[in-house]
């Protein structure tokens, strides 16, 4: 019988190769999850044949699945749709397209996640009358069942910040603003408008935003600038 051993980890990017913080790893066989630490590593228990899943908002979900190593290393991937940056073809998943994809993919966090009808009504003896749905109260109030709806929020989370970046673009925002290079971002990332603006707005109400934050980025343009974070 395979049994739990130490396993210890860092998060990379994939592309910088910087360490990630605040990612959420998953074990699909236990349905435990956890975050990893400010230096990137994390340490859990599992055993040979245990999947974990890697996930953090703007990056794709990424999984390992366990051997014989002790360490196992995560490179996550940014999310591939920035449209702003290439030829939108009919061949390309829209961020809906991408959500129910990755559903499909991570089926089980959405089963074991989903709490759906608490009430039942009608009974197995025609009775009628309301019960409680003993499978759905179990995902709702179980360890398993509130990993995987965190998990749940991370996968739809990304989905929200896909649909923004599908709509509000470099290419739309140059060619309203004529702005381009480092002011071009920095105005991008302080005038990211919400999701569900950006799902109920035309392209003519969506034209109007980006005029209307660029007087004010004109006036003051670094009115909403984060600031650097400080080193300890």
């Amino acid at each position: 019988m395979a049994q739990d051993r130490p396993i210890q980890g860092i998060v990379f990017d994939k592309d910088s190769k910087q360490r990630l913080t605040r990612v959420y790893i998953f074990n699909t066989r236990t349905g435990d999850g956890f975050y990893n630490t400010t230096k990137g590593e994390f340490k859990t228990n599992a055993r040979e044949g245990d999947i974990l899943l890697a996930a953090l908002q703007g990056y794709g979900v990424d999984t390992i699945s366990i051997n014989k190593e002790n360490t196992i290393l995560f490179y996550l991937r940014r999310n591939s749709i920035q449209l702003q940056e290439v030829i939108v073809k009919d061949t390309l998943k829209t961020p809906n397209q991408q959500l129910q994809a990755t559903k499909q993919e991570y089926n089980t966090a959405y089963s074991k996640g989903s709490t759906g009808n608490v009430l039942t009504t009608g009974g197995s003896n025609g009775g009628g009358g309301a019960g409680l749905s003993i499978n759905a109260l179990y995902s709702l109030l179980s360890k398993e069942g509130r990993n995987a709806r965190l998990l749940q929020k991370i996968i739809e989370r990304d989905y929200r910040d896909a649909m923004i970046e599908y709509r509000f673009t470099k290419t739309l925002i140059n060619r309203v603003t004529g702005l381009n290079g480092e002011k071009l971002t920095d105005f991008k990332q302080q005038y990211k408008p919400g999701y569900y603006f950006i799902i109920e707005a035309n392209d003519y109400e969506l034209i109007e935003y980006i005029q209307r934050s660029y007087r004010s980025y004109l006036e003051n343009p670094d009115a909403y600038r984060l600031q650097p974070l400080k080193e300890n």
